[in-house]
């Protein structure tokens, strides 16, 4: 099982967006019958039975084996991995493309950059399970607290200063076996979180 499954097709991600069978994906963490999960869910169990069954053909949920349930044999089903993303390439060219987007600063070109991360993503880890190999990648996240507007300025401007000392230090354009590698920094104001009612 995958830890994440990134949803490239249009069928694939509808499918998968279904209340009843985002349920079943989350349910199906481990393998588990059909009538199992029609009685979790209180659902007839030829409806989890379609469900399952649009769900096996977009490769969002494979059989883990079969079971003996008195006179019956069931079929035990798991998903494919443990949590899915819907990558925006699902919508084609209404998809967000940081390259129309003017304005490096805005909060739309952070979601496109995200965007464009996800599609990303979604090729390397399929070369990498072909060839059988780690994909090398790289991820900080962290959380920063501001006094000031002035302080965020400033730390922007620091860490754009030492990015960029560090991109021209390590870069080679001229290294015959080297690889490209795409790096990307961005934040944004956490969420506040919801005010619980008096």
């Amino acid at each position: 099982m995958d830890a994440v499954q990134i949803i490239d097709d249009p069928a694939a991600a509808a499918a998968a967006l279904d209340p009843v069978r985002t349920r079943l994906l989350a349910e199906l963490a481990e393998p588990a019958s059909a009538a199992a999960l029609a009685a979790r869910l209180g659902l007839p169990r030829q409806k989890v039975n379609y469900h399952l069954r649009a769900l096996e053909t977009h490769r969002l949920v494979e059989p883990a084996g079969e079971r003996q349930w008195g006179g019956l044999k069931e079929r035990l089903m798991t998903a494919t991995a443990k949590s899915y993303v819907v990558s925006p390439s699902a919508l084609g060219p209404a998809s967000p493309d940081p390259r129309s987007t003017a304005d490096r600063l805005s909060a739309g070109y952070l979601v496109a950059l995200a965007a464009r991360v996800i599609s990303e993503m979604h090729e390397l880890f399929r070369r990498a399970a072909k060839s059988g190999k780690r994909l090398p990648a790289l991820s900080i996240d962290t959380v920063v607290r501001f006094r000031s507007a002035a302080d965020r300025a400033a730390f922007t401007e620091e860490l754009t200063h030492t990015i960029a000392g560090l991109a021209t230090r390590y870069h080679d354009a001229s290294a015959p076996d080297g690889r490209d590698h795409r790096l990307i920094v961005f934040g944004h104001p956490l969420p506040h979180p919801p005010q619980e009612k008096v």
